[in-house]
C-alpha cells in the first residue's frame, strides 16, 4: 500500500495539521506509455494556499478528499515508456504520493550531473524562472538603479536580489529574521537589508537604506510592507506583483493605502504576472540561470525537512517564516 495525503477540509485562516489526511492506495499496473515512480524530492511554495481555497484563480483548486499536488522530484522504477528507463530522474507537477503511475508524456527529465536534484525544484525550476521573468522582462533593472526585494530571504527573492546585482544594481533586501539577513549581506553581497519585524519605524528605515528612492520593487509579501516600500518610488518606478503571502491567510479583505494616486503622480508601473506566463521562453531561462549557478554569479541555499509524512508540517512552515531559501521535502 502506498501512501498518500490529500486535503481533508480547505482552511480558515492559516492551514494546519488538521486540513490534511494521509489515506493509503493501491497503484494500478502500467499502461504502455507509463511509467512507475518513486518520489524523491517534493516542492512546498506559498501558491499552493490559494488552491486550497475554493475562490476563483488562475489555477483550478484542490478538491476535498483529493491529494495534495505539487513539484516533484522522482525516479522512474519501473518503465513501459520509450523515452524513460528505470533509473531516470524527472519533474512534473505531481500528487503527495509516495509512489506514482503515471503517463510519461509531459515529464521533464532533469539531469543530476548539472546539478543536485533539489535545484531543480528551486533556482533551476518554478522560482528562479520567476525571479528571472519577473525582475528582468517587467522590472527591466537598470546599472545603478535600486532594487528593493521583499521576502528576500525565500526561494524567489534570493535569486531576484543577486540577478539585480548581476544586472549592476544596488540590492536591499527584506526579511524577518536577522539570521536571514546576515545571509543575504555576507553570502549574497545585497547592499542593504532591514529586519521588518524589529525595526522600529519601517518607513523611515526603507527611506534610510534607499536614500536615492526605489527604482524597482519586486513584491513577494503585499501587506503593510509593500505598503512602506511603494511610498519610496521614483518617477518611473516598476513594482512587479510576485506574491502576496502576508494576505493568504487573512479572513476578511484588508484595506490599506491607496496606491493608485502615486503610481500616477510618480508615472510608475504596477504589474502582476504568473510565471506560467512566460511558458514559452522557458528554456532561455533556464539556460541563463545554469550558466550563472555553474559560473558561480548565483549562489543557492534551502531548507530541507526529511521524510514524506513530514510534507504539511514543512508547508505551515513557510507562514512561519521558517525557511531560507527554498523549502523542500526529502523522501
Amino acid at each position: 500500500m502506498i501512501k498518500q495525503i490529500v486535503l481533508k477540509s480547505r482552511p480558515f485562516g492559516t492551514p494546519t495539521a488538521a486540513n490534511f489526511e494521509t489515506k493509503f492506495i493501491e497503484l494500478p499496473a502500467l499502461a504502455d506509455g507509463e511509467v512507475r515512480l518513486v518520489a524523491h524530492t517534493f516542492s512546498v511554495d506559498p501558491y499552493l494556499r490559494g488552491r486550497m481555497s475554493d475562490a476563483k484563480s488562475y489555477i483550478a483548486p484542490f478538491q476535498v478528499g483529493e491529494p495534495i499536488v505539487s513539484g516533484l522530484v522522482a525516479c522512474v522504477s519501473e518503465s513501459k515508456a520509450a523515452n524513460l528507463k528505470v533509473g531516470d530522474y524527472v519533474m512534473d507537477r505531481l500528487s503527495w504520493q509516495e509512489e506514482l503511475v503515471v503517463p510519461a508524456a509531459g515529464l521533464q527529465k532533469v539531469d543530476e550531473k548539472i546539478a543536485p536534484l533539489s535545484y531543480y525544484l528551486g533556482i533551476l525550476g518554478m522560482p528562479g524562472l520567476t525571479a528571472y521573468f519577473g525582475l528582468l522582462d517587467i522590472g527591466k533593472p537598470q546599472q545603478g538603479e535600486t532594487v528593493v526585494v521583499s521576502g528576500a530571504a525565500g526561494a524567489v527573492g534570493l535569486v531576484v536580489g543577486q540577478i539585480a546585482k548581476i544586472q549592476g544594481c544596488r540590492v536591499v533586501g527584506i526579511a524577518g529574521d536577522d539570521a536571514k539577513n546576515d545571509y543575504l549581506m555576507k553570502e549574497l553581497n545585497f547592499d542593504a537589508v532591514i529586519n521588518y519585524k524589529t525595526v522600529e519605524n519601517l518607513d523611515a528605515a526603507i527611506a534610510t537604506a534607499c536614500p536615492s528612492g526605489v527604482d524597482v520593487y519586486f513584491d513577494n509579501v503585499g501587506g503593510e510592507i509593500s505598503d512602506a516600500v511603494n511610498a519610496q518610488i521614483n518617477n518611473g518606478a516598476r513594482i512587479i506583483i510576485c506574491g502576496q503571502i502576508s494576505l493568504y491567510n487573512a479572513t476578511r479583505l484588508p484595506v490599506g493605502p491607496r496606491i493608485q494616486p502615486t503610481l500616477l503622480k510618480r508615472s510608475s508601473l504596477m504589474q502582476g504576472f504568473i510565471v506560467s506566463d512566460y511558458a514559452s521562453r522557458f528554456p532561455e531561462g533556464f539556460k541563463a540561470l545554469v550558466n550563472w549557478v555553474v559560473s558561480g554569479q548565483l549562489k543557492y541555499t534551502q531548507t530541507t525537512y526529511r521524510g514524506f509524512d513530514q510534507l504539511p508540517e514543512a508547508f505551515i512552515a513557510l507562514f512561519e517564516g521558517k525557511n531560507l531559501g527554498k523549502l523542500i521535502i526529502e523522501v
